[in-house]
């Protein structure tokens, strides 16, 4: 069978027993585990040293290892032991709170099967305990601490290393070992600073160089001496109440670098000074008052000294000392006081407001600028008229008197005040209360104005006095001499002129009719204003508010007489009659409503509400203008019979039709005059203008008399071309071309501008010509443009290629502005009549279609008001007739 070197560990227990005061457990101990351990496997079993049943509490510091009460040290989870060991602590209490530590190292054993196969337990291996040295210890140095051996000594001829901490590595120098094993100490060690040192022992063989054993951890503890006194940290000022006893002022804290859970660690707190006022806990440091004596406006900081010992305050410990601040709070324990037991000042009567007029001094002992010292000042007696006010300096924390309203010497020579100073705080932790100190007033006499009484004057009467009617008195005294003797009254304001003031004595008469629907009344309210001036020219002023009372003198009247019906095919249409009174109730509203004689039985009157009645047709009626008599009476019966003028017309836009075509020459109609001898003007100045060229004569086999102008040349024309305006006066559809001197229209009016004849015109089927009918001046009657049969005005037309060649029988009849004169004469007298016709003449007739009809538009009487009218074609004109356009464009 092959020989392997196979690892087992087992386990031997070594206990160093050394008891330390009234520990339970040893201070160290060391155990040897498997290297692979299961939960729950015991590792060993500590000596109690007769205490067990005392333990109250066993905490291992590593995880995977517990400790009872009675010494079993087991492994909570598997874990491992490895070769440099596995070390913890272990911390004990006792029931009475006595506390113990013990350290705990566990390290492996190596052992190997012999050449039979057969295990072959050693007996020990080399595994000394942990080495303990004192701190900062340098007495000897350098000196022995252990001798450590391996057991492969007893066959090899061995020497010892060892590295690591406190060896080769910081703090270097301090453990070295002697080839012998033997291990030396050089250097004190600061515990607070390498509390522990664990570095590894190596054995060699001394001929090959050769481990002959495994590594071994060897720790050194470093022993805890008291040599760290306890220091305070934190802060140490703190603050309470004045006059708080048993209150908590803070709590102080030191700590100690020596070992935990020791007496080196172990601190008491103490007062060194001001134990009559403060209290300090010994275990936790916290700081109370003693005493509810503390004042801070006699003392508000004090200072106490602590002390901070070691070794539970034991005389041997060690200590620190520091100083604690500790300010006190304050509270409103002091009110505020005057410095002198009375105060008095002196006011003129009608002084101006906001006067000031004392100061008074105030002294409070609490902490400034805080609500306990700032000071609230009140009047408490002798201000019920509201004559005075306080308030306070926020910088001096002095009590201010003010004039609030004028005094009267007349009715106050003196007045007696009491002034109570208070804080914005309420007082605490005293008896005392708030302090008031008399105040004496004294007014003094100035002479005065004149003083109206009342100052506003109210007074009531009706609308429509009579004329020196007196309705009152408003006169003024001397606050002195109480007479009115010496003062005059005048009006300042008098919107109406309605009152008249008398100058000596003050007698209010009405000067003109009072209206209560004037507009100088509001809310049936009128004002005047009064000014008395005495001997001295001393003035007063005053009001007089005069109630002005509703009377019965209006009538109700319609807000509109002239009415407008729009005709509907089969339905009887109606109007609303609105009437308003000026009057208020109960003269107004709501009214009545009839219908007086004779209305023979064409309409009917029904009411609508208090202010409106509904007038209906009876029966079908013609379009035409209608006066019908209504009776308007208010609620007292009081009214008068009224005409309501009714239009029944076709409407557009709830508008008559005809409303534009009245007979009335109003402000449209003058202007539509204007306008039209405008553009007769403008075409006569182009025809002149144009006629001045050189013109060519030719022979008329009609003889008229006509010129040719000089415009169809080769080459390019003069800008003559075709112009179109509209024909005033003329029928819907007309217009005129301006180079022929020919209106045309698909059936309508035109104006030929050259010879300046008027006709109508209807059009020819036969290759677009146009067969124009011309009018004589002889023609025109009062019934309208109307065309006599008389043979010589037989005029021909025919067209050839679309020109148009007129002859003319009786030319030197023709005398153009006659002629156009003599039209609009007879329109305008025709439009004059009160023929009802007159309407219908004017608005757009239907007609069967005869073609395209003329851009021109209308050009009949007033047609420049029709609301659609399209003027665009005059952007179309050429430049010669650009100011016509301007004129007739509504841009």
């Amino acid at each position: 069978m092959s020989h392997h070197k196979i690892l087992w560990i087992c386990f031997c227990v070594k206990v160093l027993f050394c008891a330390c005061g009234d520990s339970c457990f040893p201070p160290s101990f060391h155990a040897t585990a498997p290297e692979e351990v299961d939960a729950g496997y015991v590792i060993a079993k500590v000596h109690v040293l007769g205490c067990a049943s005392q333990l109250k509490h066993v905490h291992a510091s590593d995880p995977d290892f517990a400790i009872h009460t009675n010494g079993t040290i087991v492994t909570l989870h598997s874990t491992k032991v490895p070769l440099t060991g596995r070390a913890f602590s272990v911390r004990a209490q006792s029931n009475n709170g006595q506390k113990s530590k013990m350290d705990v190292y566990i390290s492996q054993k190596l052992s190997q099967p012999s050449k039979t196969g057969i295990l072959r337990r050693f007996k020990r291996r080399w595994s000394p305990p942990p080495i303990f040295i004192v701190e900062n210890d340098s007495s000897g140095l350098p000196k022995d601490l252990e001798l450590i051996g391996s057991d492969s000594s007893v066959t090899h001829s061995v020497y010892y290393m060892i590295s690591g901490p406190g060896v080769d590595e910081d703090p270097m120098g301090v453990i070295s070992v002697e080839r012998s094993g033997m291990l030396r100490l050089h250097k004190a060690v600061d515990r607070e600073q390498y509390p522990q040192f664990t570095f590894l022992a190596m054995v060699f063989d001394k001929k090959t160089n050769e481990r002959t054993d495994l590594p071994l951890p060897i720790i050194v503890n470093v022993v805890d001496v008291n040599d760290n006194a306890p220091t305070f940290t934190g802060s140490l000022q703190f603050s309470v109440l004045e006059q708080s006893a048993d209150a908590v002022v803070g709590q102080v804290k030191a700590t100690d670098r020596d070992e935990e859970d020791t007496d080196h660690t172990k601190i008491k707190y103490t007062l060194l000074d001001g134990k009559d006022l403060f209290s300090i806990d010994s275990q936790t440091g916290v700081i109370k008052t003693k005493t509810a004596t503390l004042d801070r406006e006699v003392k508000d900081k004090h200072f106490i000294t602590l002390e901070a010992r070691d070794m539970n305050g034991a005389p041997n410990g060690l200590f620190n000392t520091a100083t604690a601040t500790i300010l006190l709070e304050d509270i409103n324990d002091n009110p505020p006081i005057f410095s002198k037991t009375s105060y008095s000042t002196n006011v003129k009567e009608n002084g101006e407001r906001e006067t000031p007029l004392l100061r008074i001094p105030v002294d409070d002992k609490d902490l400034t600028k805080t609500p306990n010292w700032n000071t609230v000042c009140t009047i408490t007696k002798g201000n019920d008229d509201g004559h005075f006010r306080t308030e306070t300096d926020p910088d001096t924390n002095e009590c201010l008197l003010y004039l609030a309203k004028p005094l009267d010497f007349e009715k106050n020579k003196a007045l007696k005040l009491e002034v109570q100073a208070q804080n914005e705080a309420g007082l605490s932790g005293t008896q005392a209360g708030w302090v008031s100190v008399p105040v004496d007033v004294n007014v003094e006499d100035v002479d005065e104005g004149p003083e109206f009484t009342p100052t506003n004057l109210e007074l009531r009467i009706k609308e429509g006095l009579p004329n020196g009617t007196v309705i009152g008195h408003y006169t003024a005294t001397d606050p002195e001499t109480k007479s009115s003797t010496g003062i005059r009254y005048y009006e300042i304001s008098d919107p109406a002129s309605w009152i008249e003031v008398g100058e000596t004595t003050g007698e209010l008469k009405i000067a003109n009719t009072v209206d209560r629907e004037s507009d100088f009344v509001k809310n049936n309210m009128y004002n005047i204003t009064v000014k008395a001036v005495d001997s001295s020219a001393k003035t007063a002023t005053g009001t007089v508010f005069i109630m002005v009372d509703d009377e019965n003198d209006n009538l109700p009247l319609f807000v509109s007489n002239d009415l407008i019906l729009c005709e509907k095919s089969g339905e009887l249409g109606s109007v609303v009659m609105v009437a308003e009174d000026k009057d208020s109730h109960p003269y107004s509203s709501p009214f009545l409503f009839e219908l007086m004689e004779p209305h023979e039985g064409e309409w009917k009157l029904s009411k609508l509400n208090d202010t409106a009645a509904t007038l209906k047709q009876a029966k079908e009626l013609p379009t035409g203008l209608y006066r019908v008599p209504v009776l308007v009476k208010d609620l007292q019966g009081k009214g008068d019979s009224q005409t309501a003028t009714v239009r029944i017309c076709r409407c557009r836009y709830n508008q008559c039709l005809d409303s534009q075509t009245s007979a009335v020459l109003g402000a449209g109609g003058i202007l539509a005059l204007l306008l039209g001898l405008a553009m007769l003007l403008c075409v006569l100045i182009a025809v002149v203008c144009v006629t001045k060229r050189d013109i060519v004569e030719f022979v008329d086999a009609g003889g008229s008399g006509g010129r040719l102008l000089k415009s169809n040349i080769e080459g390019r024309g003069e800008e003559v071309s075709s112009l179109i305006v509209p024909a005033s006066g003329l029928g819907q559809g007309s217009f005129v071309d301006m180079q022929t001197g020919m209106g045309q229209s698909v059936k309508g009016s035109f104006v030929d501008m050259q010879t300046g004849m008027f006709g109508t015109m209807n059009a020819n089927s036969v290759a677009g010509a146009w067969q124009p009918e011309i009018l004589m001046p002889d023609m025109l009657t009062r019934d309208g443009l109307e065309m006599k049969t008389d043979s010589q005005y037989d005029f021909g037309s025919t067209a050839v290629n679309g020109a148009f060649n007129v002859n003319q029988r009786n030319a030197t009849s023709l005398h153009t502005w006659r002629t156009n004169g003599l039209f609009l004469d007879m329109k305008l007298n025709y439009l004059a009549t009160g023929e009802e016709g007159r309407y219908a003449d004017d608005i757009l007739h239907t007609y069967g279609f005869e073609g395209e009809g003329s851009v021109a538009g209308s050009v009949g009487c007033c047609s420049d008001q029709s609301h659609n009218e399209n003027m665009d074609f005059l952007n179309t004109l050429g430049p010669k007739f650009k100011t016509l356009a301007e004129v007739c464009n509504k841009k």
